[in-house]
């Protein structure tokens, strides 16, 4: 039985998705692909009757800008939006600014899915020498954070994203769900994805093969235990979020010359 719906929605394309780079915590405002993906998803959301009641963001523009839209197109700008590091993407480390694509010619597709989608594998740690380093690091968004600045990532794998999400889901957004608010997480590919796992119990393998594509908003139903009650549901013409999914995991193929 069906007690709580909560949606997930991967930002919609960022000037570096577009360009096939680890974006990661460089913030990146959205592609103009990005922006009418958002719009549409808003679109989307009010067509089928949806009403949200709070949103969550992380603190990066193009998860913010991405919610911004989507409450345009539902005409519920009101709605209030709540924004915290613990919903930012995955940080890659050193990989930051690479292309996906060079990576695989360079290191070998395999290499690059590990980095990309393994569970508990981490890319290689920033450091001061990096080209965004100081871009990051002296971000004052970041002053506005839980933990001090010098105890923030350096990289991650995808379960020490889970690790640092967890506390916030339980603390301050369960709460809300539990109160009965339709709750909207506007965030990104990797901590939706460690969110889906914690919520639907998949494996530390399985994980690897769970795609989303950006802009395409994720249905889930809970039970007053919060465990999903039927799969998650991927809202929207089922072709071409298929063929949005096979874009994404291309990304980090080697491309023929």
């Amino acid at each position: 039985m069906s007690k709580y719906k909560l949606f997930l929605l991967r930002h919609g394309e960022g000037a570096w998705n577009k360009e096939n780079r680890f974006c990661s915590w460089v913030d990146q405002k959205l592609s103009e692909n990005g922006v009418k993906e958002a719009q549409d998803c808003g679109r989307l959301l009010k067509e089928q009757g949806y009403k949200f009641d709070l949103v969550f963001t992380s603190l990066l523009s193009r998860s913010i800008q991405t919610a911004w839209l989507v409450l345009e197109a539902m005409g519920q700008e009101w709605v209030p939006v709540v924004k915290s590091w613990r919903l930012n993407e995955r940080h890659y480390g050193a990989l930051i600014g690479l292309n996906r694509a060079e990576m695989a010619s360079q290191h070998g597709e395999e290499k690059v899915k590990l980095w990309r989608r393994s569970y508990d594998i981490s890319p290689p740690p920033i450091d001061e020498s990096h080209p965004y380093f100081l871009e990051i690091y002296n971000d004052r968004r970041y002053n506005t954070c839980d933990v001090p600045k010098d105890n923030l990532p350096r990289a991650e794998s995808l379960k020490e994203v889970l690790d640092r999400l967890l506390p916030y889901w339980d603390s301050i957004v369960v709460p809300e769900i539990r109160r009965g608010r339709t709750v909207l997480i506007s965030a990104h590919g990797n901590s939706c994805r460690a969110l889906l796992k914690h919520l639907e119990g998949i494996s530390d393998n399985e994980i690897a093969n769970v795609t989303l594509p950006t802009g395409i908003p994720v249905l889930l139903e809970l039970d007053e235990n919060l465990r999903p009650v039927k799969p998650r549901q991927l809202l929207g013409d089922q072709a071409k979020i298929q063929a949005a999914i096979k874009k994404v995991e291309d990304q980090g193929k080697n491309k023929p010359r």
